[in-house]
């Protein structure tokens, strides 16, 4: 076994081999994986190995059609089976919410050059003649769907990978993984130590282990999960041919063919954890005690739509561990506070991303970050704040609503409240409906007297819709308070402070105390990897705020670019709390709280100030996030509660209202401006979301220029537009699809209903070449065609005079 290597991936399942032949494939060939027992011991080998294409998320729908594609250019290459079949598979909706769903999906399906189609009764018969469907009201198929033999695609990438030269190691279990002071890793073995310049934890369901090694602490749970295969099928046999899958996810079950009988799994309301503290060293290909009464209602529904299989003997059945994170997505990235360390593990649907996964942590390790924006799958997402107990609720709950209809703005109650601030109690008796936020609770509307305190998730206009608009209708006429704590809040001290940071974003950090300015954060391949907003308080002081859900994400690059040991730069996100007080009446308002002078003369727009509030610190920012006449106070979190109720009661005589981030999403979107992680994403350039006006091309050196020197000649590739869609009843809220004379021309990336213009809009990038000067386009709000207009202006005040007022 060779002792150094650029790479040590350590797992030999599905996804450690992918990765390694991922690795070799864009050059990094010295690589080796570890496997403690044999290829595929873990979750892979039994697996029931369904593929698909299409997901909610548009990026990672890419990256399963890529998987689901390279699976025969991978057998064609190695010579290795793969076990593809792809008799395709018929999406089932029996509800009204699903039927929307599978007609969303089917819209976006065009974004990929993808088959996703509605197919009527006759069609399912004559593709699946087993199924009984008379509380069928829609149908979708997807010609690419299947299964593949889970130990043929596992050595297929393994054969793939040593006929470029990857090392691979059977019973080689790892002991040690011991960080080096050159940023390398001392990987410690039964047969001896691999000096790595880097580690991958591909360890499956012993991923909590192998990040124990390291020090790391992973938001992970193990869960058992059962399907069953039956005896032979008569009208199974007699068929020449094999039946399409069957997704009935308002039945809660999936079935396939195999062999001449189905394959029936479930995923059950009342799941049950499975070796809770840590998976046995000594497990492998092992299977857990079968027990199908935990999931008798679902097969009760299976044998309801396709009545021969109540009639079928039972020839196997599979219980075996899978390991959940804490909303059923990947974790993958580089692991926060270790340098040179990766990680790609949680993995549930893996055959339809196994390659997809491969191919986005390669190109993390060789180019610095993948090519498609990856944050739903960002290990970045989650902070220490996701503790065990957190995770195990997540968990569970994400495994019992595996297959129910998830909705845009959905958020799920399982495991919180984690972290709440002091103001929290005081907005739950003003009855605040709350969301998470990277593990804070933040207001997302007010229930109105007799009004339910409680979201309800639907496509259409949700019951909230009228509160919503209320809150945006009175901040706009007269004044609002927001709650902004959970944004991201850093502060950078010291002699020298100011050159430092100007060194890392893209804007001139201001010169001048008391002045402020917006920024975006370059990424290494020259897209937006983030957008702040920067308050030079005096010389040497500087405070920075950010998306809160990124904050993980943006430590992580600034930890990788230190700052020199005079310059002290924190997160103080949990230590200071914000409000935003906006609209017309303001000004009025905060002249009530301090007497300061609030002139226009005195504070301009972007100015700042630092003021004292109830004997404590604080620092006032004039900048709007809504569009209207606005001012951010941060202050210290034992003064949240007390200047909230001064706020609330000063703002009486204004009937000044508490405004949740439903309606400062609202009213952002109708005034045209982006947000972090839906316009602004490493995956888009300056020059195509806009922000190339705040990119100083004069400056020295910032991160990313090297990329973006590169990228500002070339003409965009798509542009950030505003739309007018004439929709009503629903609105769009991201990922649709855009279409120009019904061919695709891009996708939404935000949408909401204007109540100030009363007008539903949209944000989002259109293709070059469908930028031809007609304003008239289409826009699939629920997967129907509506039509759109693009508007050169945002409606709401388009000069931003409210805001400068």
């Amino acid at each position: 076994m060779k002792t150094h290597a650029r790479v040590a991936v350590i797992g030999g399942g599905l996804i450690g081999c992918s990765i390694l032949y991922h690795l070799a494939k864009l050059g990094w060939r010295d690589v080796v994986l570890l496997e403690r027992d044999e290829l595929t011991s873990g979750s892979t080998w039994h697996a029931a190995a369904g593929t698909h294409g299409l997901h909610d998320n548009n990026n990672i729908s890419k990256l399963q059609y890529y998987t689901l594609q390279l699976y025969a250019d991978l057998e064609k290459e190695t010579g290795q089976s793969c076990g593809v079949h792809q008799p395709g598979g018929i999406y089932l909706a029996h509800s009204e919410d699903r039927a929307h769903q599978l007609k969303i999906q089917a819209s976006k399906a065009i974004a990929f050059g993808a088959e996703f189609y509605e197919i009527g009764k006759n069609e399912i018969r004559d593709l699946h003649p087993l199924l009984e469907l008379d509380d069928v009201r829609c149908a979708m198929f997807e010609p690419l769907s299947g299964h593949v033999d889970p130990s043929g695609v596992t050595h297929a990438f393994a054969a793939g990978a040593r006929k470029l030269g990857a090392e691979i190691h059977r019973f080689t279990p790892v002991l040690e993984t011991n960080p080096r002071t050159d940023g390398g890793w001392d990987v410690v073995t039964e047969k001896g130590t691999v000096r790595a310049e880097y580690v991958v934890n591909a360890a499956g369901l012993w991923a909590r282990e192998v990040a124990a090694l390291a020090g790391i602490r992973l938001p992970l749970m193990t869960m058992e999960h059962q399907y069953f295969v039956t005896e032979s099928i008569p009208a199974i046999a007699e068929l020449n041919r094999e039946l399409p899958a069957v997704a009935d996810r308002d039945g809660e079950y999936y079935m396939r063919q195999e062999g001449e009988g189905l394959l029936v799994g479930a995923y059950e309301r009342d799941g049950k954890f499975w070796s809770e503290q840590g998976t046995p060293s000594d497990f492998g290909h092992e299977l857990l005690q079968p027990d199908l009464d935990r999931i008798e209602e679902n097969i009760l529904r299976a044998c309801a739509r396709v009545p021969a299989l109540a009639e079928a003997g039972v020839k196997k059945i599979i219980n075996g561990p899978m390991i959940w994170s804490p909303d059923a997505a990947a974790l993958v990235g580089p692991a926060s506070g270790k340098r040179n360390y990766f990680l790609c593990c949680g993995i549930i649907p893996g055959f339809s991303q196994s390659a997809g996964l491969g191919l986005t942590l390669a190109q993390w390790m060789v180019d610095g970050e993948p090519e498609l924006d990856m944050f739903a799958w960002d290990i970045a997402r989650f902070g220490d704040w996701a503790t065990p107990a957190f995770t195990k609720a997540r968990a569970l709950d994400s495994y019992s609503s595996r297959f129910r209809v998830h909705f845009p703005n959905e958020e799920r109650a399982a495991g919180r409240p984690v972290r709440a601030r002091p103001v929290y109690e005081l907005q739950k008796s003003l009855r605040a409906v709350f969301g998470l936020s990277y593990g804070w609770e933040h207001p997302l509307w007010f229930a109105r007297a007799g009004e339910r305190p409680q979201d309800d998730f639907r496509f259409t206009r949700p019951h909230w819709f009228d509160t919503v608009g209320d809150e945006c209708r009175a901040l706009r006429d007269s004044v609002g308070v927001i709650d902004i704590s959970n944004f991201a809040k850093y502060e950078i001290r010291g002699a020298g402070a100011a050159a430092w940071l100007d060194g890392l974003v893209a804007n001139h950090v201001p010169r001048a105390s008391g002045r402020t300015c917006l920024t975006p954060l370059l990424s290494v391949r020259g897209g937006i990897a983030g957008d702040f907003t920067i308050a030079r308080l005096r010389d040497d002081h500087l405070f920075m705020i950010g998306s809160g859900i990124a904050e993980g994400y943006h430590t992580r690059i600034f930890r990788a670019h230190p700052p020199p040991a005079n310059i002290k730069f924190n997160s103080v996100t949990e230590a200071y709390t914000g409000f935003n007080i906006a609209g017309p009446n303001a000004r009025a308002l905060l002249e009530r709280l301090t007497d300061i002078d609030f002139s226009d003369a005195e504070l301009k727009f972007m100015g700042n100030r630092l003021i004292t509030l109830n004997g404590a610190n604080a620092i006032l920012v004039r900048v709007s996030f809504t569009g209207d006449l606005g001012y951010e106070i941060y202050l210290p979190a034992e003064q949240q509660l007390w200047l909230y109720e001064t706020i609330l009661k000063l703002g009486a005589e204004f009937e000044i209202r508490p405004v949740g981030s439903r309606a400062l999403g609202a009213l952002r979107i109708e005034k045209g401006y982006g947000s972090w992680s839906r316009e602004y994403s490493p995956e888009w350039y300056p020059h195509e979301s806009g922000l190339d006006r705040l990119v100083k091309n004069d400056k020295p050196a910032f991160l990313g220029k090297d990329a973006w020197e590169k990228l500002r000649a070339r003409p965009p590739r798509q542009a950030l537009c505003y739309f007018a869609v004439a929709t009503d009843g629903a609105d769009a809220w991201g990922g649709e699809t855009i279409y120009k004379n019904g061919q695709y021309a891009g996708r939404v990336t935000s949408g909401a209903y204007g109540f100030s213009i009363h007008q539903s809009v949209a944000l989002g990038y259109v293709n070059a070449d469908a930028l031809d000067g007609d304003d008239q386009y289409e826009i699939a709000v629920l997967g129907q065609p509506h039509q759109a207009k693009l508007l050169p202006a945002p409606l709401f005040d388009p000069r931003g005079m409210r805001m400068r007022g």
